[in-house]
């Protein structure tokens, strides 16, 4: 069997994209800084983005796939601009990929997201948050360039449907991959409230963990890595001391309505996000 790295020249190809204003260079180059931190050269880092300005020399920047579609979906959770990745062609990019998501955070190697399944597999980290669901998840996935364009297809033919059904993007590309999808090892893909946040009360008196073993962490649903620098718990937390928090119970002004969900809605700064989220 032909390997992953053998189908792109012995070259890791990682690629992200961005898109807008809410990003931008600083979590690219951030991004940047971590795989190549994290990587066994010899790899290439390719960004499809709307604005070049103030990136790091290092990174290849491409345009923004072209996706002609008049009217994205609306009113749905996915992510579905990532469909602009899945045409026949990708840029200048041949063979496997690896697509990381601009807010991850990077945390050990690597090299085994180009080891795992062949060249022609499309391959996602696992999504723990559907435990009953065999669930991919597409803040890290491999493809190799043009295997998902049926998939891009019957999204433009039907965008609104397709959300509608699916709901989220990653959803769709599990099922419908070509060939079907495999998944990277449960524990190289972590989720940072799942993972590494202590339940309540442990949140009170320790720091998110760690965990020995990971290769990333993902933040989704509005916590982003600076906000666990800060220990603020999202966009719409504040830093405060655990008895203060705790004390907010009090408040009939407090965001969150239900108690237990109020208290475990609390995290600690959390150093090693600094240590690893940077350039």
């Amino acid at each position: 069997m032909t390997s992953v790295l053998a189908a792109s020249g012995g070259v890791k190809q990682v690629i992200c994209i961005n898109w807008g204003t809410k990003y931008g260079a600083p979590f690219i180059n951030r991004l940047y800084a971590m795989v190549a931190r994290n990587i066994t050269p010899p790899f290439t880092f390719t960004c499809f983005t709307d604005n070049r300005d103030d990136l790091r020399a290092e990174i290849l920047c491409e345009d923004l796939p072209p996706l002609e579609i008049a009217k994205m979906p609306e009113n749905t959770k996915g992510i579905w601009p990532k469909a602009r990745l899945w045409g026949a062609k990708l840029g200048s990019l041949e063979g496997p990929v690896l697509f990381l998501d601009l807010d991850v955070v990077i945390v050990g190697s690597l090299d085994g997201f180009f080891e795992v399944g062949g060249p022609d597999d499309v391959v996602l980290a696992r999504n723990q948050t559907t435990p009953l669901e065999r669930l991919g998840q597409t803040s890290v996935f491999r493809f190799p360039v043009g295997k998902l364009e049926p998939l891009q297809h019957k999204f433009r033919a039907d965008p609104q449907g397709v959300a509608d059904e699916y709901e989220f993007e990653q959803r769709f590309v599990t099922r419908n991959a070509p060939g079907g999808a495999k998944l990277f090892p449960r524990r190289y893909v972590l989720h940072f409230r799942q993972d590494c946040r202590w339940p309540f009360p442990l949140n009170y008196w320790l720091a998110p963990r760690l965990p020995a073993d990971a290769r990333v962490v993902l933040f989704p649903r509005g916590l982003l890595p600076q906000h666990a620098i800060d220990g603020r718990y999202g966009h719409k937390g504040r830093a405060m001391a655990p008895l203060d928090h705790v004390r907010g119970l009090l408040s009939s002004n407090r965001r969150e309505k239900n108690p237990l969900r109020y208290l475990r809605h609390y995290i600690l700064p959390t150093p090693w996000v600094a240590e690893h989220w940077r350039e």
